[in-house]
């Protein structure tokens, strides 16, 4: 019997997380993960694979209501993900990991504090109350790290979002405000926002931008006013960014490589996947359409046999092992962002994403011959 699409993902995501999970909830992560490429990140490379990891895969630990064998690997993987957050923040771990030295660890603690943000519940909340106090204290320290007037402001605003989900009363509006208010004055028009006051040809506005200022508006509207009346124009922006983004999906489930970090694979669907998960998409594209356009990229990156090493590990590249893709700043980490494309997972077996049927995306009915309604600017 042919596997869902839905199991295919799933046991496509879990191939990819579970290396990092598995060493890390017994303390071996630090050992086993490989570090001799770009070795000099190798002091940051534990909270890149964990923070991006759980990144991804936190819709589907907060999931109610599976069924089943998902049912039983879920409970798996959330007692696993929480064994994971006790050693990654217990000082005393082997793998305690790095939240405030130097200026990387701001952008992967932002990373793991998306994580639970999008599942406060199994990874927070059911924690134990030592691991609480860890994970708070481990956010909090991230602050002496002064973010570059970039995306990086994001970073220190996600950080303030999760402990004000946590029920933190000190958080500091002021490093949301910053990021909201400068992210205002570079959005440049039609669902894209500049990296700074300028737009580079790159996917960041899916790698980071569109998804944290989506999901820390949504997080502080009931604090700031403003912030509930600029959510309707940041969610149309990032809707409009989610088709331009499947209108990249080739017939084949190719992509346009453009701009730097494209080493995170089908990361840089993120915002596309989420859009979905967080009923965002345009109505100009069905949930099948979408989900079968999402299929063919995961397949096509899947399918080459130099994605993983012979250990289970990523390696750098976008089809297989390519590593002069990566710039200097790429660890074997760093790669674990390629997780967030399952973010739909998230949506019950139930949800309209899995049971619509299949339909070809714009790429594909276009190079078919079909007719197609043209595309517009917002």
């Amino acid at each position: 019997m042919e596997k869902s699409m839905r199991s295919k993902w799933l046991e496509y995501m879990l191939k990819i997380v579970s290396p990092v999970l598995e060493n890390l909830s017994t303390g071996s992560l630090h050992k086993s993960i490989p570090v001799a490429f770009h070795s000099c990140r190798e002091k940051y490379i534990l909270l890149e694979a964990f923070g991006r990891s759980i990144c991804g895969m936190a819709p589907w630990l907060e999931l109610e209501g599976l069924e089943g064998e998902e049912r039983i690997l879920q409970e798996k993987y959330r007692v696993l993900a929480r064994t994971c957050m006790d050693q990654a923040f217990n000082p005393k771990s082997p793998d305690f990991m790095n939240f405030c030295s130097d200026g990387q660890p701001l952008v992967d603690t932002a990373f793991l504090a998306h994580g639970i943000l999008r599942a406060p519940k199994e990874l927070f909340f059911k924690l134990e109350e030592k691991t609480q106090k860890n994970v708070i204290e481990a956010l909090k320290s991230s602050r002496k790290i002064v973010p570059c007037v970039t995306n990086w402001l994001l970073f220190s605003a996600m950080v303030e979002a999760a402990l004000y989900r946590m029920g933190e009363k000190d958080y500091d509006l002021v490093r949301v405000e910053y990021a909201v208010n400068m992210f205002q004055n570079w959005y440049l028009g039609d669902g894209i926002y500049g990296d700074g006051p300028e737009y580079h040809w790159d996917y960041y506005n899916s790698f980071v931008i569109q998804p944290m200022f989506v999901d820390i508006l949504r997080t502080f509207r009931k604090e700031r006013r403003e912030y509930k009346e600029l959510l309707p124009a940041v969610e149309e922006r990032a809707s409009r960014y989610a088709q331009v983004l499947e209108r990249m999906i080739a017939p084949d489930g190719t992509y346009p490589i453009l701009g730097r970090s494209v080493t995170y694979r089908f990361g840089v669907f993120q915002l596309l996947s989420q859009a979905a998960l967080e009923n965002l998409l345009p109505k100009s594209l069905s949930a099948g359409q979408v989900r079968c356009a999402l299929n063919a990229v995961i397949e096509k990156v899947m399918e080459s046999r130099t994605m993983f090493d012979k250990d289970g590990w990523l390696q750098p590249g976008v089809y297989g092992l390519q590593p002069d893709l990566a710039e200097e700043y790429i660890s074997v980490g760093s790669l674990y962002l390629c997780s967030t494309v399952f973010l739909p997972l998230g949506l019950s077996p139930q949800h309209e994403f899995w049971m619509q049927e299949d339909r070809d995306w714009t790429g594909k009915t276009i190079w078919n011959g079909v007719n197609q309604n043209c595309d517009h600017a917002i």
